[in-house]
């Protein structure tokens, strides 16, 4: 590309493909886009899904079908957030959990009140809750998780092994993450993903994560290529 920097190439075998997905609507994102000051309402803690929100699940859902893509994922990465594990298991989980099964439901009916059916893990790849892609941590009692032993019900087939601290020790009242500090964090998530043996990831997370982890990349590319990077 004129004026770009000298093309790269890699062995197909070193790289892999990452499916990145901002978590669908949450209650918290109907008032909080509105008034940024909604976002600081004890009322949202750990926000579910709107029902909007369920909808945009559905439609991706019917896409990664249809792609083919639910197919070649290897592995979902999914934020301990109720928002980005019910967009996860919504988009990349299987069909409704029946009982006498022997695999796991990946979600138990009605979390969040969201009158959905639970959801099986039956063909479905396996999942796994990181907090290092998660959204900036303290302040917004949205971004503030539940105890993880809340969630291993409700989510009785996503590993939550890697989470330290049953308890949410990350988020403090008074102290919000700056970006600096969520775009090394995101930059630590990118290279714990590399360790992985799967080649095709999707990672389910939020908009302040993807906009701050991606804006550090893409220096040596076109500056077209890098804006597009950083976009919201």
């Amino acid at each position: 590309m004129d004026g770009g920097p000298d093309p790269s190439l890699y062995p197909l075998h070193r790289c892999k493909t990452i499916h990145v997905v901002r978590h669908a609507q949450g209650l918290h994102n109907v008032e909080g886009e509105k008034n940024y000051k909604a976002y600081l309402n004890p009322e949202y803690l750990d926000a579910p899904l709107t029902q909007l929100g369920w909808q945009q699940v559905d439609y991706l859902r019917k896409h990664v079908h249809a792609s083919g893509l639910s197919k070649r994922v290897e592995l979902v990465v999914t934020s301990p957030l109720l928002r980005t594990l019910q967009t996860a298991v919504g988009v990349f989980g299987g069909e409704s959990y029946m009982d006498g099964t022997n695999a796991l439901p990946l979600m138990v009916a009605n979390v969040g009140n969201s009158d959905r059916a639970s959801i099986s893990s039956l063909n479905s790849p396996p999942f796994i809750a990181v907090e290092d892609c998660r959204e900036h941590f303290g302040v917004h009692p949205c971004d503030k998780r539940h105890h993880v032993s809340e969630y291993q019900v409700l989510f009785p087939a996503v590993d939550f092994s890697l989470i330290e601290s049953d308890e949410d020790v990350l988020w403090k009242a008074d102290v919000r993450e700056t970006t600096e500090e969520l775009a090394a964090r995101g930059s630590k998530f990118l290279k714990w993903l590399w360790t992985r043996k799967e080649k095709e990831i999707a990672i389910v997370t939020h908009r302040g994560f993807l906009v701050h982890t991606l804006s550090a990349f893409g220096n040596d590319c076109h500056p077209s290529v890098k804006n597009e990077m950083g976009t919201r």
